[in-house]
C-alpha cells in the first residue's frame, strides 16, 4: 500500500512506499549566512493517493498548474548564504500562496461555513487554497470532498510550511535587522484563449512587489537591473503584483522585505510536454548568476546602510 505518488517529468507516477514526503524540503545556507530566504511554493510534485482517486483528471493534466523546475532554477541560492524552502506537495493539492481562509465552501460536504472564510476573487475563480480548477478551467474533482479533507491538508502541509518560512524570516530579521523573502514562481506564456503568446510581446520575467508596498524600492530596482543585465525582459507588477506570501510577509517598515519573481515557462520548458528545453542549463546558469549577485549586492547595502538607513516601501 502506498501513500501517494510523485509525478515525474514524463508524467508518470512514482510510488512512495515509506509514507508521504515532509511538507517541505530545506536547503540550508552554506558558508556565511545572509539575510535571504528563497521559497518555491508551487514546484511540488507529490500527489497523495486520496487526491488522485478523487480527481477526474490524469497525471499530465494535473501537472499543468505546477511551477515545474522553478526549484531547480534557484538551486544555487544556498551556496551564497540563503536558505531555500521547496514545497513537496503539488499546487493542485494545496496552494501555499493563498490565505488559510481562502476556501470555496461548496467544494466540501458538508459545506463549510462561509462566514468564517475569505471568499476572495481567487476563490471565486476556482483557484483558492484547495483549487477547484486546473489549466484552462478544467475541474479537478469528480464530486465534493469531505469537509475534514480541507482541515487535514491545512494541518499537514500548509501550517508546517508557513510555520517554517515565518521562523526562518524572523531569525534573519533578528540577526541582520532585515529579512528578504524571494518568492519564486513561473507563469504560462499562453493567453486564456489557448493561443500561444508572441514572445516579443510579453516579458520574460515579472517582478511583483505589491506596487512598492512589500519591499524596499531598491531591492526591486536591483533585481530588475540584474535580470536585464542577464538578458531578460522584465516588467513590474503586471499582471502579477504579488500573491499571499508577498503581501503577508512583506512588511518593509518592520524589516521584512518580500519580492515575487515570475519566470515565463516558455524560456526553459515545453509547456505542452512539460519537458525541459535544451537551453535549460543556460537559463539555470543565468538565474544562478542573478541569485548570487542579488544576495551579494543587496547584502552589501544592508551592511553599509543599517536598518535605519534603508529606503522604505513606496507610500
Amino acid at each position: 500500500m502506498t501513500s501517494g505518488s510523485d509525478i515525474s517529468t514524463d508524467g508518470s507516477s512514482v510510488a512512495h512506499n515509506e509514507g508521504p514526503p515532509p511538507p517541505y524540503v530545506i536547503k540550508p545556507p552554506k558558508g556565511t549566512p545572509r539575510a535571504f530566504v528563497f521559497a518555491a511554493p508551487h514546484s511540488g510534485r507529490h500527489y497523495p493517493d486520496g487526491m488522485t482517486r478523487a480527481a477526474k483528471l490524469g497525471p499530465h493534466t494535473l501537472r499543468m498548474s505546477e511551477d515545474a523546475y522553478v526549484d531547480r532554477l534557484f538551486w544555487a541560492a544556498p551556496r551564497h548564504g540563503a536558505s531555500l524552502v521547496v514545497a513537496t506537495h503539488a499546487r493542485a493539492y494545496l496552494d501555499l500562496n493563498r490565505s488559510e481562509l481562502e476556501l470555496d465552501p461548496e467544494m466540501f460536504s458538508p459545506a463549510l461555513d462561509e462566514n468564517t472564510l475569505d471568499i476572495s476573487h481567487r476563490v471565486k475563480a476556482g483557484l483558492g487554497l484547495i483549487p477547484k480548477l486546473v489549466g484552462e478551467g478544467l475541474s479537478i474533482y469528480k464530486a465534493s470532498l469531505p469537509a475534514r479533507e480541507a482541515f487535514h491538508r491545512i494541518d499537514t502541509v500548509y501550517k508546517p510550511y508557513h510555520g517554517e518560512l515565518r521562523t526562518l524570516l524572523e531569525a534573519r530579521q533578528r540577526q541582520f535587522g532585515s529579512a528578504v523573502l524571494i518568492d519564486c514562481h513561473s507563469m504560462p506564456s499562453e493567453m486564456p484563449s489557448g493561443r500561444r503568446r508572441n514572445r516579443n510581446i510579453g516579458p520574460d520575467i515579472v517582478l511583483g512587489d505589491c506596487w512598492g508596498a512589500s519591499c524596499a524600492r531598491e531591492l526591486t530596482s536591483l533585481a530588475e537591473e540584474l535580470l536585464i543585465r542577464a538578458g531578460f525582459s522584465v516588467r513590474r507588477n503586471v499582471p502579477y503584483s504579488g500573491g499571499f506570501a508577498t503581501q503577508h510577509y512583506g512588511k518593509p517598515n518592520a524589516g521584512f522585505h518580500a519580492l515575487q519573481i515570475e519566470i515565463s515557462r516558455s524560456l526553459y520548458m515545453d509547456e505542452t510536454t512539460l519537458e525541459p528545453l535544451a537551453c535549460f542549463d543556460e537559463i539555470e546558469n543565468k538565474m544562478a548568476w542573478f541569485t548570487e549577485t542579488l544576495i551579494r549586492e543587496y547584502g552589501e547595502q544592508l551592511s553599509s546602510r543599517g536598518t535605519q538607513g534603508l529606503p522604505r516601501a513606496a507610500e
